[in-house]
């Protein structure tokens, strides 16, 4: 048995998978970021009270299963949302509260650094939050030991091991992709860049240590164990794999590793990831360059915003329906709501909204304004309503994805899907199908998400015979006849979200406007 943890922004997940890579049992803790003195974060405790409650979650269901506890298992890995800030002292504490991925405070580092190293540094990376706070001249920067990310500092502190995989560790900093470790020349040119400061660190020496998928990653000690599972049950000194981003399981959980396959994945954020057979041709401040977990580049467009209004506004429905005395479950609301999408116009009907709970990096946003607007003539049904939220959701997305289809003319046969947005069946992939005008998969095990995924990196680490790479071992070990369902774009969707989306960026003066009038 292997066991697979990723820490989702609303969710924590483990999951437990068998000698044929197929999910046992499962568990799962819900949890939130919080906006505490202007940034998106999660404390310490939620962190491992979370991680606590969702593997409780998990051995509780074996032993119920198999009539026995859970005590050992063959390998572990951690996985986790990619990017933020989490820098470290001496002693090991963190300096400043962890600031995530979905902060927009760094546009200036971001810009600054994007010119020097002549690639594109997004606002998400923590270089930029780095640099930003040397920017800003924050106190704690001179103190500064050990950066990492969320599943870095996990795994940290389960194993003693300041290791990264190289698909989460490119969202730190860019990575050569000839010695598969964090790019030396821009290193020194930050290092340069900096010097005036007189920090008695260089970046070399505060970055994890980078690993390549099927690489060993250290064990788990007594006292990461205990942290794991504070009821004692379970043993010491397990394998386990290098930890890596939500982006690099993702990739492994549809099996798109390979050059030129993708994925889509679409949950509180959206990111498609493209792995790519040739370079593009210049720096896009809307494209990020990644890794694949085997070191592959990868193209990487990721919007801050997907579901979360979408979900506001169906909660909005959930909370009616008890208001009226007709008690129906949330799930049942989500997979009526999305199916009704189905009955609205191609366009919506003239409705227009903006799913921005957070700034957005995309469209030069540093807030999120929520907004839904629609001109005295729209078609306001609900059809159309829940139609256009499902745009919306993915609309910064397609803004992205243009630069790759159309001006770098990268081609591809057809993306996987997974993620909340996905949940209903044939709702998301249609509507992502329409709007990206390209074949959307959803496989039946990308359901399992994450989790599933840094559980198959524990497994190609354990199992892989010599040379196999990971491309070979999903391919021909884990998704041999996987079943799955596959929608063609329908041109009059093709069309009609055309149409909206020309509406979207016209309007896009609107939101601008809220965001400087509600400051």
């Amino acid at each position: 048995m292997i066991l697979g943890i990723e820490f989702g922004s609303t969710r924590i997940k483990a999951i437990l998978i068998d000698q044929n890579h197929e999910p046992i049992v499962s568990g799962s803790h819900e949890w939130e970021n919080q906006y505490v003195n202007d940034f998106w974060t999660y404390s310490l405790e939620s962190i491992w009270v979370g991680l606590q409650d969702c593997y409780s979650k998990l051995a509780d269901a074996f032993n119920q299963k198999f009539q026995h506890p859970l005590s050992a298992v063959s390998a572990i890995g951690f996985s986790a949302m990619m990017h933020g800030y989490m820098p470290f002292g001496k002693d090991g504490d963190l300096l400043v509260p962890f600031r995530s991925w979905r902060n927009t405070t760094t546009g200036q580092a971001a810009e600054q650094l994007t010119e020097l190293f002549q690639f594109n540094i997004p606002q998400r990376w923590s270089i930029a939050h780095l640099y930003q706070a040397i920017l800003n001249g924050e106190s704690h920067v001179a103190d500064v030991r050990y950066l990492t990310t969320l599943a870095g500092y996990i795994h940290w502190k389960l194993t003693g091991r300041k290791v990264l995989g190289i698909g989460d560790a490119s969202g730190m900093f860019p990575i050569d992709g000839s010695s598969q470790n964090f790019d030396r020349h821009m290193m020194e040119l930050f290092n340069s860049k900096v010097a005036e400061k007189n920090y008695p660190w260089r970046l070399e020496e505060i970055l994890p240590e980078v690993a390549m998928a099927g690489n060993p990653a250290g064990f788990l000690s007594e006292e990461g164990a205990r942290l794991l599972d504070p009821s004692g049950r379970l043993q010491a000194g397990i394998p386990l794999c290098p930890p890596e981003g939500d982006a690099g399981t993702g990739m492994v959980a549809t099996n798109s590793v390979a050059e030129q396959t993708g994925n889509i994945s679409a949950g509180t954020s959206i990111f498609a990831m493209i792995v790519l057979q040739n370079k593009i041709s210049k720096v896009y401040p809307e494209i990020d360059i990644v890794s694949t977990p085997a070191g592959k580049p990868v193209a990487m467009v990721h919007s801050n915003n997907c579901t979360s209004d979408l979900n506001a506004w169906v909660e909005l429905f959930h909370e009616f329906s008890s208001a009226i005395g007709q008690e129906v479950s949330q799930p049942e609301i989500f997979e009526r709501l999305f199916q009704k999408a189905l009955e609205g116009e191609a366009d919506c009907g003239g409705l227009l909204a903006y799913n921005y709970f957070s700034g957005e990096p995309i469209t030069r946003l540093e807030e999120g304004r929520p907004l839904f607007v629609r001109m005295p003539d729209s078609r306001f049904s609900l059809a159309n309503f829940m139609r256009m939220h499902l745009y919306s959701a993915i609309a910064t997305l397609r803004i992205g994805m243009d630069i790759l289809f159309i001006d770098e003319q990268v081609r591809i046969g057809q993306l996987l899907g997974h993620g909340g947005f996905f949940k209903t069946k044939s709702v998301g992939q249609r509507i992502m199908a329409a709007a990206l005008n390209v074949p959307v998969s959803v496989m039946e095990t990308a359901g399992e998400g994450g989790a599933w995924g840094i559980a198959l990196l524990a497994a190609y680490m354990l199992n892989k015979g010599s040379g196999e790479s990971l491309e070979s071992y999903l391919s021909k070990r884990v998704f041999t006849g996987a079943p799955g369902s596959t929608i063609y774009p329908d041109q009059e969707d093709v069309r009609g979200f055309a149409v909206f989306m020309g509406r979207y960026k016209e309007g896009l003066i609107i939101e601008k406007t809220a965001v400087q009038s509600m400051k």
